[in-house]
């Protein structure tokens, strides 16, 4: 497959993140809904395309969402619709609180949190035992998958996978974020983030839990400043920087045993190119593509007025050739 040239008049790494969430409209697809229950009693909600019947060998591609995603994020529909032409059925796992619906617990979920994906892919792969399983992660869905399979070695559920766009390195990017037009994209987040931490307030005693009071939520500017008050208490870390350091998928790249391609742009306003990995750093089941434009979950090709994504055709590309 052709490697990505950006659409002409879209080569500026912010109309690369922000066109697809201003000027991409899909109709809705058929999904369904499975509830999945979390051993701590909280749950998940997965949304299916294509859902294969039990004793089907219908490849199926379970797909991880980025900060703040959904179902409703573009990048996951058409995803699902690519794969769906070339075979493939798809489940989007919505991590916890993220599908429309407040989970249950006052934690959350985080760039390291792999519990609860390798949960869902075990009862993947023992519902659809004759199907292979292929992983796809965006932003800190990427960087979670990639931690995961470094965490599992030989011993991963998955035939091959993909991740796009991850920050490999979380210090370094949050501090990317707090810079220039970067700011922006860290203001859309942590609104979101921030708004999702007030209603906690609401159903729990969440000063048992963090050292904040919900009037001074609205007043985290910062992704440092909501992972220090929020994210690392919450989730047993004991600073963000420990937080960063050690759910940080980078260091786990040497160990992945799994078939996978990493799909990188230079020029991701996310992030910096200090995160890169060196050949060192990588196994040698590992592709790396590092394309000079994209921006963040871009990789628009085509025209302004006729776009082409690329994105989805080079991961379900990638899969194709484990498909078989």
């Amino acid at each position: 497959m052709k490697k990505f040239k950006p659409a002409f008049g879209l080569k500026n790494r912010h109309l690369q993140t922000l066109y697809s969430s201003l000027f991409r409209k899909l109709p809705p697809l058929e999904i369904e809904i499975e509830n999945f229950s979390l051993e701590d009693g909280d749950f998940l909600e997965c949304h299916w395309y294509n859902r294969p019947v039990a004793d089907s060998s219908a490849p199926i591609i379970v797909i991880f969402h980025g900060l703040a995603g959904s179902y409703e994020s573009p990048y996951i529909q058409g995803l699902m619709r690519e794969a769906a032409k070339n075979g493939f059925a798809t489940v989007l796992m919505h991590f916890r609180g993220c599908s429309g619906k407040e989970n249950l617990k006052p934690r959350s979920y985080h760039s390291g949190d792999s519990g609860d994906a390798l949960a869902w892919l075990n009862v993947v792969k023992a519902k659809f035992h004759n199907s292979k399983i292929f992983g796809v992660g965006y932003s800190i869905g990427g960087n979670m998958l990639l931690k995961l399979l470094g965490e599992l070695g030989e011993k991963s559920p998955l035939n091959a996978a993909v991740s796009v766009s991850a920050p490999l390195q979380l210090d370094i990017c949050a501090d990317a974020m707090n810079r220039g037009f970067s700011k922006f994209y860290q203001h859309i987040l942590l609104k979101s983030l921030n708004h999702s931490l007030e209603q906690k307030f609401e159903k729990h005693d969440m000063q048992k839990w963090i050292d904040i009071a919900k009037s001074d939520v609205s007043k985290i500017k910062t992704f440092w400043e909501f992972d220090g008050a929020y994210t690392a208490p919450i989730h047993g870390f004991a600073s963000a920087q420990d937080y960063y350091t050690r759910c940080s998928s980078k260091q786990f790249l040497k160990n992945i045993e799994t078939p996978t391609l990493i799909i990188h742009s230079s020029d991701d306003p996310f992030m910096t190119t200090e995160i890169l990995p060196t050949k060192k750093e990588l196994s040698s089941k590992i592709t790396f593509e590092l394309s000079a434009h994209g921006g963040h979950v871009g990789f628009i090709g085509g025209s302004f007025l006729q776009p082409e994504y690329w994105l989805e055709k080079r991961v379900v590309h990638f899969l194709n050739t484990f498909k078989e």
